[in-house]
């Protein structure tokens, strides 16, 4: 199984803090996981041009092929201005309608205020819908005053890291037993 995660911003350290440990756990709970963490503020990414995903070279290429072979993918993300950062929507951008399609889905939001919980729901969801991904419905919301030093002090947000983990892994192990019993019925 390939999880990948993506921590979906060039700045900040709280979604790129809240994705190392969620990955980390992911390793830690399931050894025999292929995992991979893509921080964007690694990578030089282009914008989206409409081309096909494979056409695209370097960190672009790498990013986009890296998240299609995925199995799963955690999405990190912070809040600005009410809305999710440019550098997360262009990747959904460069990948194709249904990109997502076969694969699990989940979401860490980091935010300064508790006021934008509800960005998930109202214009990431949409998206990972649109893209055929199957969801995983709840998700992780992260406020500033859950960390301290770079560091997640709150217990029960890395309850909630670790719960999200759990329901990913578990959504993709099922949907992929699910997907492979109803292939096996055309016999051929």
């Amino acid at each position: 199984m390939k999880v990948v995660g993506v921590s979906g911003s060039l700045v900040g350290s709280k979604t790129k803090t809240a994705m190392e440990y969620t990955v980390k756990a992911v390793t830690e709970k399931y050894p025999e996981a292929d995992v991979t963490l893509i921080d964007l503020a690694d990578y030089d990414i282009q914008f989206s041009d409409g081309r096909n995903y494979l056409e695209y070279t370097g960190d672009t290429g790498y990013v986009t092929k890296t998240l299609m072979e995925a199995d799963a993918i955690i999405f990190g993300t912070p809040i600005f201005q009410a809305s999710i950062p440019a550098t997360l929507k262009n990747i959904f951008d460069l990948l194709p309608e249904q990109a997502f399609l076969d694969k699990v889905v989940s979401m860490v939001v980091t935010a300064g205020s508790s006021k934008h919980y509800l960005i998930a729901e109202n214009q990431l969801k949409p998206i990972l819908g649109y893209m055929k991904a199957q969801i995983v419905q709840t998700y992780v919301f992260i406020e500033e005053k859950d960390f301290y030093r770079k560091e997640i002090t709150n217990d029960d947000v890395l309850f909630r890291l670790d719960r999200l983990v759990e329901d990913t892994v578990v959504l993709t192990k099922t949907y992929t037993e699910i997907r492979e019993a109803k292939e096996a019925e055309y016999g051929f």
